[in-house]
């Protein structure tokens, strides 16, 4: 790819969409397409999202601390708090203790706290069903919709342009590309797919090669709790396979599922609601009986579950922005700052963003 300004077309409005194209737009002519009549309809505006520096694989956790210092400068420049602190604890019972440990040995942002400290933290954790207890202090709570918010004002700051409710039904590649929506079309030099759960079809619309990518969908459902408990760390069983926290009042739970799934407009399954309510008893003495909302979204993956990001050697006017998984706002800030310096035709690590091997993220990892 050459530098300088060029027409960019971004499909998507999700943080992946937003953050892109909001970086894009300081020196490229950028419009932005999102199918629905709202941005962030799908995954993005359904998460209950957190920052932990050690969750992930490695691409991600370095992709994950340089969005720590991006959101910070984000923070003072939009007035808006995007991180607030939130412990994170992990929890096993005597059959997952030592995995637990194990856990803990390979990660350097957690450690091993006496169970006591545990149940004086937690005091809704039932005693015979918890025997370990590791936290890590570096997590934080993200203020997704205040986030997108801000990547939305950067796009209109700098003369971008967003067009809701154009569901992208077409694309030519060529010099220049078009991309149709019904009866409206748009030409760039630049496509850049941001589509979430939906970027092999949109791969498929421009007759490039998929990656694979892997919609899992996720649920999560929310009850009330006596609101004097206040607000406690976020609390995941040893493996993943439920989490819950509480907020002044609200407890919002959930199975970690990850079922696949075709690209659509997720909805929660019953039974998956109910192993979720399960899971959380088992564990506490809340006793939940019914819950007040239940939603689901789709965490898309590539097969390795590192993002991708760039254009593969034989379609260079097409650009990936996918498979941000389960970490797509931790590491959001971080992952646009990269993709915007490979569109540019710059290395990303000599310009401050995350040392990150482009061939880690690259779609030509892929066949």
């Amino acid at each position: 790819m050459v530098s300088g300004q060029r027409r960019v077309v971004v499909i998507g409005g999700g943080i992946a969409g937003v953050s892109i194209a909001g970086e894009l737009s300081h020196d490229h002519d950028v419009v932005l397409l999102e199918a629905e009549e709202t941005l962030a309809h799908h995954t993005t505006g359904r998460s209950a999202a957190v920052l932990l520096p050690g969750y992930g694989n490695k691409v991600v956790r370095e992709l994950t601390q340089r969005s720590i210092a991006l959101y910070a400068e984000r923070s003072e420049k939009y007035e808006v708090e995007l991180l607030e602190p939130r412990a994170f604890l992990q929890i096993a019972g005597a059959d997952r203790a030592d995995a637990l440990r194990d856990i803990v040995s390979k990660t350097p942002t957690m450690h091993m706290i006496d169970i006591e400290d545990a149940f004086t933290m937690c005091p809704y954790l039932q005693r015979d069903a918890v025997v370990a207890a590791a936290i890590d202090e570096t997590g934080s709570a993200i203020d997704v919709a205040s986030l997108h918010q801000t990547y939305v004002r950067e796009i209109a700051a700098n003369g971008g342009v967003i067009v809701k409710n154009k569901r992208v039904d077409a694309i030519a590649l060529g010099n220049p590309c078009v991309v149709s929506a019904g009866d409206e079309t748009w030409e760039c030099d630049l496509v850049v797919n941001a589509a979430g759960a939906w970027g092999d079809v949109v791969a498929a619309m421009a007759n490039c090669k998929p990656v694979g990518l892997m919609p899992l969908r996720r649920t999560i459902f929310t009850t009330k709790v006596d609101p004097a408990l206040g607000r406690g760390p976020l609390v995941f069983g040893t493996p993943e396979a439920y989490y819950f926290g509480l907020d002044h009042g609200v407890l919002l739970g959930s199975p970690a599922d990850e079922t696949l799934s075709e690209p659509c407009d997720a909805r929660p399954e019953e039974i998956d609601v109910a192993q979720a309510i399960e899971s959380v008893n088992e564990v506490t003495t809340f006793n939940i009986r019914s819950i007040d909302t239940a939603w689901a979204g789709l965490r898309t993956f590539a097969p390795d579950r590192s993002p991708v990001v760039g254009s593969r050697s034989d379609e260079p006017n097409f650009f990936w922005f996918c498979g941000q998984g389960g970490y797509g706002i931790q590491m959001g800030p971080g992952l646009a700052e990269y993709g915007a310096f490979l569109v540019r035709g710059l290395v990303p690590e000599e310009h401050g963003a995350a040392q990150v091997d482009v061939d880690r993220v690259s779609p030509n990892r892929f066949p």
